[in-house]
């Protein structure tokens, strides 16, 4: 199975979260957002380990079944959708989530995060760690 990561996912997993650690260890394939990772750059950057954040973040992106995912005209247009829908139904969610979804629906693949504002999101298989 093939899974698009989250950010608060890749940070349970660096915590060694149990919960994350089965789904991601499943997974063929693991898609990692540039969104998300300018998610996690901002936050290494407002702490007090970046190089030590960094380092651990590089180790993830040389594993051979993490691929980082780029932004499309195709994405873009999967994100217009998504927030209209969301704003039509006066439900929006963060930005950065919606072009995360996005990213999930462009690639077609399940969404791995704690985030419960995905399950309003139409076009995504959103799958929920903490859920059994």
């Amino acid at each position: 199975m093939t899974v698009v990561l989250d950010t608060n996912i890749y940070s349970a997993w660096r915590r060694g979260d149990p919960r994350v650690r089965s789904h991601v260890t499943q997974a063929n394939a693991l898609l990692l957002p540039v969104i998300v990772i300018g998610e996690l750059l901002a936050g290494f950057r407002r702490g007090t380990r970046l190089q030590r954040n960094l380092d651990d973040l590089q180790t993830m992106l040389d594993l051979p079944q993490v691929r980082v995912v780029d932004v499309s005209t195709r994405t873009a247009d999967r994100y217009g959708r998504i927030e209209a829908i969301l704003r039509r139904r006066g439900r929006p969610i963060p930005p950065n989530d919606v072009w995360i979804a996005a990213t999930a629906s462009d690639h077609g693949v399940p969404l791995l995060s704690f985030d419960r504002h995905f399950a309003t999101v139409p076009g995504i298989d959103w799958i929920d760690p903490a859920r059994p």
